[in-house]
């Protein structure tokens, strides 16, 4: 017989846009025994009794109502669009490092441990039921450079129910001995392998999706870069994710490696890791005119990951989110939370706000704050937009 209905009737708060902000104190959700809504109204009469509310799209003998009690409201679930699944079990840790120092010390040792399958297999329930219970229930997660802990991590997405872009990091160069891949063809073969088993769980995607996730230009050979950038384009169906103009020494390694370019957004376009509407840049703390014109125009998404960016990295790293909105750049926020001091969204949409407020004072005022509002855009429907997915999570419209 399947699953039956659900109808929620109660106070109910989406986004429409950074603006607008629905809080509907009154309305009606109707969800399939698929979990698909079904029908979604605004305003729902006090005096009406469950007798003569009707549950719209459902058959009336396999429906669950549910009226939410005083205290209690709807919201989408959190979209998180930047998230190291292998660093959840260093949390906090290096606090203040620079990025790249960060990286040879706390990071790479913990995700060399996940290429035993057991201990990739804990530390990832832990980190899905973690995020879940936070109430993040899409994520856009970056694995290690090993195919098979990606693969389990593909697995526990699709098992509990939390939607996924999971990627498996390429490395190639400028990690320790003991954290690299063998060699250019070695990644993309894993590569290909990863997206393969994801196809095989999930064929239509309908959770689980591969994300192309070169860690980031210094850590790959050009091969390596131009390999990804071939299945890109081969495979319209695969977002790119990567880091991006995260911090001044990240920014001046790059430069050194790739001297042929001026900046990120040339280097990552040329290896085709831009491909149109599809990829997805961490951090962003650093843009020049120039390239906030080539994400745009490429329709690039942001992952704005403030609570990371102001703990881990060097200095004081505040991406300029006011520009990017008014550029009409896409934007969402990211937890990041090796990187800092906490994996949950609300504190990811607080320091959000906090480090916007920092930039105001920084630009005399040109830079204005964000408001509630916008970061609840931001952590919802701004980071469906940034993943790909505004037709199927983000708020409560019907598709």
């Amino acid at each position: 017989m399947g699953q039956p209905g659900q109808v929620f009737i109660g106070p109910i708060i989406h986004s429409l846009s950074t603006s607008d902000l629905e809080i509907l104190p009154r309305a009606l959700l109707a969800i399939n025994g698929e979990g698909k809504i079904t029908a979604f109204l605004k305003h729902v009469d006090p005096d009406e009794t469950s007798k003569t509310i009707q549950a719209p799209n459902l058959p009336q003998n396999l429906v669950q109502t549910h009226y939410l009690t005083p205290g209690q409201f709807l919201i989408p679930g959190f979209i998180d669009t930047h998230n190291h699944a292998p660093q959840w079990s260093q949390r906090g840790l290096g606090q203040g490092m620079h990025i790249l120092d960060w990286l040879d010390a706390i990071t790479f040792p913990n995700e060399a441990r996940f290429r035993d399958p057991e201990h990739a297999r804990r530390i990832y329930t832990s980190c899905v039921d973690g995020f879940l219970r936070q109430g993040i229930t899409t994520a856009a997660y970056y694995g290690s450079l090993h195919a098979e802990a990606t693969k389990i991590l593909a697995d526990l997405c699709l098992a509990k129910g939390q939607r996924a872009l999971v990627g498996k990091c390429n490395m190639t160069r400028n990690s320790p001995d003991y954290y690299r891949e063998a060699s250019v063809e070695d990644s993309l073969r894993a590569t290909e392998e990863c997206i393969a088993h994801v196809r095989e769980i999930d064929p239509e995607g309908s959770l689980v999706r591969y994300v192309l996730t070169p860690r980031f230009a210094i850590s790959c050979d050009p091969e390596v870069l131009q390999g990804l950038g071939d299945l890109a384009k081969a495979n319209p169906d695969l977002p790119v994710q990567t880091h991006f103009n995260e911090a001044e020494q990240e920014m001046n390694a790059t430069r050194e490696l790739f001297l042929q370019f001026k900046c990120e957004a040339d280097l990552y376009e040329h290896y085709g890791l831009l491909p149109p509407g599809r990829s997805i840049l961490a951090h962003c703390c650093y843009v020049s005119d120039y390239e906030l014109g080539r994400l745009k125009e490429l329709g690039c998404g942001v992952a704005h990951c403030p609570i990371a960016n102001m703990t881990v990295g060097g200095g004081f790293m505040a991406a300029p989110v006011r520009t990017f909105l008014s550029r009409g750049i896409k934007v969402g926020l990211g937890t990041d939370s090796g990187g800092g001091f906490s994996s949950s969204m609300l504190d990811a949409m607080r320091q959000a706000m906090i480090a916007s407020h920092a930039r105001e004072v920084q630009s005399r005022a040109e830079d204005k704050g964000l408001s509630v509002d916008e970061v609840f855009y931001l952590a919802t429907l701004g980071g469906a937009r940034v993943c790909g997915l505004e037709t199927n999570v983000g708020n409560f419209e019907v598709a």
